[in-house]
């Protein structure tokens, strides 16, 4: 279990004076700044959970990760990963967690796969009967085996992240926190990395901690987000709840026989937003709040009405509604 309590961290910069005379006026009178970057949270995050910590950049997300795996200390706060505080007891806790970086690795750049896999067997301890299950399976779920014979260097992106989230996950870490996993992937490698992550969740009841700006990642993963801005948790809670903050929102892309004017698309009284297809004069986009005005109403209208030969109904996605919190 992850606690935290009264999480703070200020970064300390001089103020830099520009020119050859202004460097040495630093050097002698500096002036500082003080940037908190995470300002007083408190969390609590369950064995076997899912989160996503999700904001923008530079909102303070990387800089609570780097605290709860021991690379930064707080400037005032504690965290806990099973009673223990990180950045006191780095080795105990570097047992227990898995780290991925989007973009950067931990494999060693000029030796095949599988000799970083086995490095990483020895530093970690792991006896040969588990090292060769968790192989086993992550060449299933990841397919690492493929290319688990070639220089690291020699991997594309994708099968480098691939790679990077097997390495992580070797040693069975209770908790794994991955910063962007899916950064510049393209959409089958994607799936493939969403569904290893679920996989190791539900077989080994892994915690897993996941800050990216892919809201696809968040909505396949996660049931529990907590959302940060400007260092401090503006919203914690499950992926639902926080969609109808903004009312159960429904989007309709209507396919019509003919080219309605402004003055045919009756608005109920504002309840209905229309916009208008720029490439196709005879397609339509209905924005609307179920809650104030049930779907069928809406289907009649749009059938009966409006003379509708196609419709697709679609929720408000957690980017629409992230892009309202922050």
């Amino acid at each position: 279990m992850i606690e935290i309590k009264n999480l703070t961290k200020e970064f300390k910069t001089a103020v830099r004076q520009e020119g050859v005379l202004g460097m040495f006026r630093t050097l002698f009178s500096a002036k500082y700044e003080t940037k908190t970057a995470v300002n007083n949270i408190s969390l609590k995050i369950n064995d076997g959970e899912m989160v996503g910590y999700i904001g923008s950049n530079g909102a303070g997300k990387s800089t609570t990760i780097k605290m709860m795996c021991g690379i930064l200390t707080p400037t005032s706060g504690t965290i806990e990963i099973d009673g223990v505080e990180p950045y006191k007891k780095r080795k105990s806790v570097a047992s227990k967690i898995g780290v991925v970086f989007g973009q950067k690795t931990q494999l060693w750049w000029d030796i095949p796969l599988v000799e970083s896999f086995k490095v990483l067997k020895e530093i970690y301890r792991i006896n040969d009967g588990d090292y060769k299950e968790r192989l086993d399976f992550l060449y299933e779920v990841l397919g690492v085996g493929d290319f688990v014979h070639q220089p690291v260097r020699t991997l594309s992106l994708g099968q480098r992240m691939r790679a990077d989230l097997a390495a992580a996950w070797l040693h069975n870490p209770e908790i794994l926190f991955l910063d962007e996993p899916t950064i510049g992937l393209d959409v089958l490698v994607k799936e493939k990395i969403r569904g290893a992550i679920k996989m190791m969740n539900e077989k080994y009841n892994t915690t897993v901690i996941l800050t990216t700006h892919d809201m696809q990642d968040i909505e396949d993963l996660c049931r529990r987000i907590i959302i940060i801005d400007e260092g401090n948790i503006i919203y914690d809670g499950t992926l639902e709840n926080v969609k109808y903050r903004f009312g159960d929102l429904r989007t309709l892309t209507v396919s019509l026989r003919d080219k309605k004017t402004d003055s045919e698309l009756c608005d109920y009284d504002g309840r209905l937003k229309f916009t208008r297809d720029e490439e196709n004069e005879k397609k339509l986009i209905i924005k609307f709040n179920a809650q104030e005005i049930n779907l069928e109403t809406v289907v009649n209208y749009v059938f009966n009405q409006l003379g509708a030969t196609d419709m697709k109904v679609e929720e408000i996605g957690i980017e629409d509604v992230v892009k309202k919190l922050l």
